[in-house]
């Protein structure tokens, strides 16, 4: 590396108010060297438990970034030119250095995006780099993170224990074996990295691939779901089998928040249409959210806190989807209605003692509008963080400012960074931890709070509340 010294600001993202900053760095200091608790993202358990060098610097933090991805194909760059696997087979780029060039020579295509602030994270706090990344700086710094990722202390479990994680809670289809799971919990690893439930490949009737996801459930429970109530049975003894390995809870992403409850031959109906190889769109969505309903029936009886995350169009251009797949980049939010979707739920379960439905959106009007006078009278509802376009440093001040008059802090979840690019987790916490000091600072100069309760406020935001809201029950 050169000798020019690249280093981040420590008043990154705080208040630039001078009466805010020093009661900021005050909150911040007080949990900037918290464990982090991620209890949802999208971290391949397979990556623990075998614990292997990351393969390069491409691959690692360019290829599968579909933050990243989706803002260089914006400004014309291929996704050809990025590496993102096709389908059809066709050769895309493959020298991971040149990935890297790519990448590197845009660097300024991501200036007061989050992306930002994670990727210096990364690269200067987890991995040492002390020039500014540009098409000059390319090939040095990637050859200095290539040497970085040779080290033993650059291996998946050695950064777990160095990002300071108590705990990470994986994202798991119905039909897994959780075969990685059992392999962390023979090495000890057990009650560090646990699954999340997810069953929307076999509950979406009408997505690509609805049928291929049921036999593969079919051959997890070694029967054929040729009902209603037998894919309900399957379900629920999945379930079983994700708690018994340590599963906190299930994850559901749905188009839309809708909780109406059918009657089982109703079900049974358009679930015997879908079979038959067609259903009308109309009624796909009317059993996704029977299912939904389902589900809660299902996590007051055995405590898997409930995880919505509603509101976000997948795979917005089909070719690209055709092509390449999921998660490259063309989800898109769309508005989202709460306040009745989630009714018929609600009165059902609303009070049980033994549900924990945790709500996400991207759709930010829903969030004083609709979410937080639910979470601020339900005592089964809390409130997700923002996720996904809404983890950005405006967009977490904007939430707080939103939910906390009606909902307060202690009905949120504290910050769930939703990430596949394990390298990022400690940038977004750190980053949520700062947004937080800064909102709370703000309170303490208004003389809302005094500082001490800014401070116990903070930690809990950052360490308590998501321990408590994904305790086992």
């Amino acid at each position: 590396m050169t000798t020019t010294t690249r280093t981040l600001h420590p008043d990154r993202a705080l208040p630039a108010d001078p009466t805010l900053r020093p009661l900021a760095r005050e909150i911040f200091e007080q949990t900037r060297d918290l464990p982090l608790v991620s209890m949802h993202g999208h971290v391949d358990a397979a990556l623990l438990a075998d614990d292997e060098p990351f393969p390069d610097p491409a691959a690692l933090l360019v290829v599968p970034d579909h933050y990243l991805i989706r803002m260089l194909v914006s400004q014309g760059v291929p996704q050809d030119a990025l590496g993102v696997p096709r389908r059809d087979g066709v050769p895309v780029e493959t020298d991971p250095r040149a990935i890297w060039r790519t990448f590197a020579s845009r660097w300024h295509l991501f200036r007061g995006t989050p992306t930002r602030l994670w990727l210096e994270h990364e690269l200067v706090e987890v991995f040492g780099v002390t020039e500014p990344l540009s098409a000059a700086s390319a090939d040095r710094v990637y050859d200095h993170l290539v040497d970085r990722l040779a080290q033993p202390e650059f291996r998946p479990r050695a950064l777990f224990e160095r990002f300071n994680l108590e705990i990470l809670s994986t994202t798991d289809p119905a039909d897994s074996g959780l075969e990685d799971h059992a392999r962390l919990a023979a090495d000890g690893w057990g009650d560090r990295v646990v699954p999340t439930f997810r069953p929307d490949a076999v509950v979406h009737l009408d997505r690509p691939g609805w049928r291929a996801a049921l036999r593969a459930l079919e051959a997890r429970v070694g029967y054929e779901v040729s009902s209603y109530r037998l894919l309900v049975q399957a379900l629920e003894e999945r379930r079983r089998a994700f708690k018994a390995a340590g599963a906190r809870s299930s994850d559901h992403g749905h188009l839309r928040a809708d909780a109406t409850p059918l009657t089982d031959a109703e079900a049974q109906r358009i679930l015997t249409a879908a079979l038959r190889g067609h259903v009308e769109p109309a009624d796909a969505a009317a059993f996704a959210g029977h299912m939904l309903h389902e589900t809660a029936r299902m996590a007051s009886e055995d405590g898997l806190v409930l995880q919505l995350h509603a509101g976000v169009l997948r795979d917005h251009d089909p070719a690209v989807h055709a092509a390449r797949g999921p998660d490259v980049g063309y989800d898109i939010p769309v508005p989202t209605e709460f306040t009745r979707a989630l009714r018929p739920v609600l009165e059902s379960f609303g009070h049980h003692p033994n549900l924990r439905m945790v709500l996400f959106t991207v759709d930010e009007d829903a969030f004083s509008r609709e979410l937080a006078p639910l979470a601020g009278v339900y005592p089964a509802v809390r409130l997700g963080a923002p996720w996904w376009f809404l983890d950005t440093p405006d967009g977490m001040r904007r939430f707080r400012e939103a939910v906390t008059d009606t909902a307060g802090f202690y009905n949120t979840t504290g910050f769930v960074d939703d990430t596949r690019a394990f390298c990022s987790i400690p940038a977004r916490h750190d980053l949520a931890r700062r947004i937080d000091a800064g909102y709370l600072a703000r309170l303490v100069a208004e003389h809302r709070l005094d500082l001490d309760e800014a401070v116990e406020t903070a930690v809990d935001l950052a360490l308590h509340l998501p321990r408590e809201s994904y305790a086992p029950r």
